[in-house]
């Protein structure tokens, strides 16, 4: 290899640029796929060592393969820098936060507005940028890439080629039986490759987006209609509370020891111990919880072309709105009156990048307020626990829980003030839930009233050195996948939905339910008759008297 770095722009050939580059993507931008790797290898009784020196050598030549074919003259460039600094970016992700770029976090990201991209950036991340992948991307930019013409490039592109896969296949005779044994029982790793798994991911994001064929839409319920009402009934008003990154474990009903809630504590709250989400990001989960879809048989794409539960209401009759605290409903308000709440107009509770839950109240108020005497669905998405920034969640007078964690590379926290940081935020939330019962209680002389919470998905708070969410669901721990699900009722609809509070408490604690109940428990509770409605899934029926 020779580099004439004493001319006034260093060159390299193309082939040796390749090379090195395949070097650097293994050992430094794959430090996530290394670290797992190490941990694997130290908990197996008895590894070959020619197995562990084989497999640096392994993925070299697989990198080498890839960056060759990338390789096209006047292209190359342009492709490396793109590489490594999207790169750096996914390792730093990975290696601290145990994100794994899949399709569905794909989505997310594409879905992400600025005020949650803002979050993400800090001294670590900028650090980790401008070493892993603005330096080194500026030393491709800087330096000179040699070709030998057409001709000899091919033969050496051929001969790389052909080498690496010589280096597999030689692998391969020694060590397959190693090989297949750890990537059986790790099946997960290729998530961790970079950059090949999260080019797959955006390569699929892609083609379902704007390549794919439109599925015809789809009309579900036609036949909905609310049960008929007898003159003395009183309208039902039902607020339906989406959570944002709330976690089950952490909440004082379902056992947790801290006080985080203390305020809808003595609010004869139903709180569901054991609820599952449908995924652990929110552009997966929220249209999914309103999906007809259940989360084995889930598709995005078909779920966006057919009706859901809020479409599924309109129909019946009931009057429904949408309060949009987090930055989007993910299509599900699509086609319902939506209110959204816009950081950049300002307001004590707006910093420009997120507006606090506590701009909720207000708005809600109001539309209680001026609701007509019509059964009514309101439903606030809230920012609730988003991280990694979860102190601006809260305002200072519930920063309850001290020393919080006051930055955004988490990691950099002990646990005891990441854990305060997020349950400040689950204190702050459950306020906002408790103001929320009490203005729906005032609406007792007039209205059947209640209050159902359910967060979208989870979040990892450091256990086995994962952060945020995001991760694949079959590896997902229950941190990120068991979900709080709340339940008020006002003595009248419970009456008029004939519901045995005695067995509500029963089946709360006792029964095991998921996002995939949300849609006909909600059609149950307020009294929608539609073949659309599957009584097995409402997870009230059971509690229904007569």
């Amino acid at each position: 290899m020779v580099i004439h770095v004493f001319a006034q722009r260093p060159s390299i050939s193309s082939r040796w640029l390749v090379f090195l580059l395949a070097l650097y993507f293994f050992f430094v931008l794959n430090l996530p796929l290394i670290a797992r790797l190490i941990d694997i290898l130290g908990r197996l009784e008895a590894v070959r060592f020619g197995f562990v020196l084989s497999i640096p050598v392994f993925f070299v030549a697989c990198l080498n393969i890839l960056l060759t074919l990338l390789a096209v003259k006047y292209l190359e460039k342009g492709l490396f820098i793109l590489l490594l600094l999207l790169s750096s970016a996914v390792s730093y992700a990975m290696f601290n936060y145990g994100v794994v770029l899949d399709r569905d976090m794909m989505v997310n990201i594409m879905q992400t507005h600025a005020g949650e991209a803002k979050s993400y950036f800090n001294g670590s991340s900028l650090l980790w940028f401008l070493l892993a992948g603005a330096l080194p991307a500026l030393l491709v930019a800087r330096v000179r890439i040699r070709h030998d013409g057409l001709l000899r490039d091919l033969c050496w592109k051929a001969l790389s080629v052909l080498g690496s896969l010589a280096v597999i296949g030689v692998i391969a005779l020694c060590y397959y039986q190693d090989y297949a044994s750890v990537g059986r029982n790790n099946s997960h790793l290729r998530q961790l490759i970079i950059p090949t798994y999260y080019l797959s991911s955006a390569s699929g994001y892609v083609y379902n987006t704007y390549l794919k064929e439109e599925l015809p839409y789809q009309t579900l319920g036609e036949d909905a209609q609310l049960a008929p009402s007898r003159p003395e009934r009183k309208p039902t008003l039902l607020v339906l509370m989406v959570g944002e990154t709330a976690r089950s474990m952490n909440f004082e009903h379902n056992g947790y020891p801290r006080g985080t809630n203390a305020f809808t504590r003595e609010q004869a709250v139903v709180s569901f111990r054991s609820v599952t989400s449908c995924a652990t990001t929110t552009a997966v989960s929220v249209p999914c919880m309103f999906s007809r879809l259940s989360r084995t048989d889930y598709d995005a794409e078909q779920a966006a072309r057919q009706d859901n539960l809020l479409d599924v209401l309109q129909r019946a009759g009931v009057n429904v709105r949408w309060f949009e605290n987090d930055g989007g409903c993910k299509g599900v308000c699509a086609r319902v009156e939506t209110v959204e709440f816009r950081p950049e107009d300002g307001g004590p509770l707006c910093d420009g990048d997120y507006c606090k839950d506590g701009v909720l109240l207000e708005a809600v108020q109001r539309a209680m307020a001026a609701a007509e005497r019509q059964d009514t669905v309101l439903v606030l998405h809230m920012v609730g626990s988003h991280g990694p920034t979860y102190y601006r969640r809260y305002p200072a007078e519930f920063a309850h829980f001290q020393p919080d964690c006051r930055r955004s590379d988490i990691q950099n926290c002990s646990t005891h003030e990441l854990v305060n940081s997020y349950d400040n935020t689950l204190y702050y939330s459950d306020y906002i839930i408790s103001q929320v019962v009490k203005l729906l209680d005032e609406r007792r002389p007039d209205w059947n009233t209640g209050l159902l919470y359910l967060s979208d998905h989870g979040e990892s708070l450091g256990e086995k050195g994962l952060y945020l969410h995001g991760m694949p669901y079959a590896l997902a721990p229950e941190q990120q996948t068991q979900v709080p699900l709340m339940l008020w009722l006002s003595s009248g609809l419970s009456r008029e939905a004939r519901l045995d509070r005695q067995c509500l408490q029963h089946q709360a604690s006792q029964g095991h339910y998921s996002h995939d109940n949300l849609f006909d428990s909600v059609l149950g509770l307020m009294g929608v008759k539609s073949k659309v409605y599957r009584p097995a899934l409402d997870m009230l029926a059971e509690c229904r008297t007569g």
